[in-house]
């Protein structure tokens, strides 16, 4: 590790600011669950899409804001030849060390939130769909902030199945990263509204019109229209 590794960068967080009448709707769920295809359905639909996924991989990218800290505080070995972040290297190393977990999560969270804040404030949808994957794990989302609470919910043998498919990563490996995730029923206490995804985007689009109709009906943000 790098003999920087006590000193890493810790990044000013920009307070967030929501305009009068914003709708901001919380979606969470667990790996694999489809939050990104319900995200892009709502996209389609005049919401401005805010993903916290999407921010720390540009924050991770080569020359990312995030690698001078990461580097810092991890060392080289964690940066790959074109200045990205070695996100196969990183994984596995939080996944069976909490502390370094805990390091990459005091570099990148800050970030996150002044990013968030930035795009909260130039929002113009109909209703902003937040995503955060680990909104019951962390606490690092002022839930104050959000109107409404989505959970993305389905079966676990279904999560596991996709994120194979998707990531072509180990089976121990999947069920290692539900296992530091919330619980279907930690998630599911915190929800206003649940979709159950267990089949296609297809079969739920009449859910997510009906709930689009839903968070239309409770915004009075005059933002643009579609």
């Amino acid at each position: 590790m790098s003999s920087g590794a006590n000193h890493a960068i810790q990044p000013k967080v920009t307070k967030t600011t929501v305009k009068s009448g914003q709708l901001i709707v919380g979606l969470t769920g667990g790996i694999g669950s489809g939050k990104t295809s319900i995200a892009n359905a709502f996209a389609i639909r005049g919401a401005d899409v805010i993903d916290t996924d999407i921010i720390a991989r540009n924050l991770t990218t080569a020359d990312g804001a995030a690698i001078a800290a990461i580097r810092s505080a991890f060392g080289d070995n964690m940066i790959t030849q074109e200045g990205a972040l070695d996100r196969g290297k990183m994984r596995a190393l939080v996944f069976s060390d909490v502390d370094q977990k805990r390091r990459l999560e005091s570099i990148l969270h800050p970030m996150i939130r002044t990013e968030v804040a930035r795009q909260i404030g130039n929002a113009t949808g109909l209703y902003i769909i937040y995503v955060v994957p680990l909104l019951v794990e962390t606490g690092l989302y002022d839930q104050q902030l959000l109107t409404r609470i989505l959970v993305v919910d389905c079966d676990e043998e279904l999560q596991i199945q996709r994120v194979a498919q998707r990531d072509g990563i180990s089976e121990q490996l999947i069920k290692a990263i539900m296992a530091e995730q919330a619980s279907r029923e930690e998630r599911r206490a915190i929800a206003t509204d649940i979709i159950c995804n267990q089949t296609t985007i297809e079969a739920i689009i009449p859910e997510i019109d009906r709930l689009h109709r839903l968070y239309c009906g409770l915004t009075t943000f005059t933002g643009k229209r579609f």
